[in-house]
C-alpha cells in the first residue's frame, strides 16, 4: 500500500480557459464502510472521460472535504455526471456515507498558476 504522505503535493495545474470546475464539499457520517474502496473506483473511473483534466482533494481537520474535479467542456462534465457506476456511488453516498453536501458547477474563465524553482544544491554546499 503506498503513503500518500511521501507524495508531492502539488495542485492541478492551470488550463487554458475555457474550462469547467465541479466543486464537491461534503461533511461525512461516522458510517464510512467501502467509502475509501469506492472513491478509489470513482478516481480511476473519471480518468476514462476524454475531457477530464485532474482532480485536488482537501480534508480539513474538522471534517469538512472539498474535492474539485476539471473538465475541458460541458459534454465531459456530463458524462461524468451521468456515468452509472457514478450514479451508484452518488446513491450510496447520500444513503450512507454523507451527513451533508453542496456541488457547485463553475466555468472557469481564467486561469494560472505558480510553481517556485528549485535551486541546485551544490555538491560542496555545508
Amino acid at each position: 500500500m503506498s503513503n500518500h504522505s511521501e507524495a508531492p503535493v502539488t495542485p492541478v495545474e492551470a488550463f487554458e480557459p475555457p474550462y469547467y470546475a465541479a466543486v464537491f464539499t461534503t461533511v461525512r457520517t461516522q458510517e464510512q464502510s467501502d467509502y475509501r474502496e469506492t472513491n478509489a473506483r470513482m478516481e480511476e473511473l473519471v480518468k476514462d472521460i476524454p475531457g477530464y483534466l485532474g482532480m485536488d482533494h482537501a480534508q480539513t481537520p474538522g471534517g469538512l472535504g472539498i474535492t474539485v474535479g476539471y473538465f475541458r467542456d460541458a459534454d465531459a462534465l456530463t458524462e461524468w455526471r451521468t456515468n452509472a457506476e457514478h450514479r451508484a456511488a452518488q446513491k450510496r453516498g447520500q444513503a450512507e456515507w454523507y451527513e451533508s453536501y453542496t456541488l457547485h458547477v463553475a466555468k472557469v474563465e481564467r486561469s494560472h498558476g505558480f510553481v517556485r524553482a528549485q535551486t541546485p544544491r551544490s555538491a560542496t554546499a555545508g
